[in-house]
């Protein structure tokens, strides 16, 4: 026969509409926000995903190829959607699910003919932009920092910063940044 332990367990604090609630030895509660990393407001919202007739695809279910064997090559898995009016293929393997591919392969259209039809005022287009412009930003703050930590060093008169190490690492950063971005573009 199982018995209840005999200490009751003790509520040490509740949530009320985001609040945390929490007892002290006061016995006072007090309410706090509660720490998230999410932004309270997103920037701007990305135009809706464009809508693709089923009338203009051509959908067909292929055995797939690679790494997951026997499982991915010998059930036909992988999906290839054809969007005639523009002659657009798109093929996705990425996971063993059938349904799930083809929920991937469509979005993957859908995204290739938006940005054949808008160009740059496309949901990707946007998101390139907007993840380009937040490096940007965080290498101008990475600049801007150890700029001024080289300033208070002449200042200090401590010694140079090259010594260290510190401003040939920002150099070498940029350059390693700057062959990416050339090998991208290509």
């Amino acid at each position: 026969m199982l018995r209840p332990h005999p200490w009751p367990r003790i509520s040490r604090g509740l949530s009320i509409l985001g609040l945390d609630v929490t007892s002290s030895p006061s016995g006072t509660g007090i309410a706090r926000r509660p720490f998230t990393q999410t932004p309270s407001c997103p920037a701007k919202p990305l135009p809706a995903r464009l809508k693709i007739n089923d009338a203009d695809l051509t959908i067909s279910y292929l055995k797939g190829t690679g790494p997951g064997g026997q499982k991915i090559n010998k059930t036909n898995s992988a999906v290839q959607i054809i969007h005639a009016p523009s002659g657009i293929v798109v093929k996705c393997q990425a996971t063993r699910s059938r349904s799930q591919n083809e929920k991937i392969a469509r979005q993957l259209l859908a995204d290739k003919v938006e940005v054949q039809e808008k160009g740059d005022q496309s949901r990707v287009a946007l998101k390139t932009e907007a993840a380009r412009k937040k490096k940007a930003s965080r290498l101008k703050k990475t600049r801007r920092k150890y700029r001024g930590l080289e300033k208070e060093a002449e200042e200090d008169g401590s010694g140079d910063l090259e010594e260290e190490g510190v401003e040939a690492g920002v150099d070498e950063r940029e350059a390693q940044e700057g062959k990416l971005e050339k090998g991208q573009s290509t």
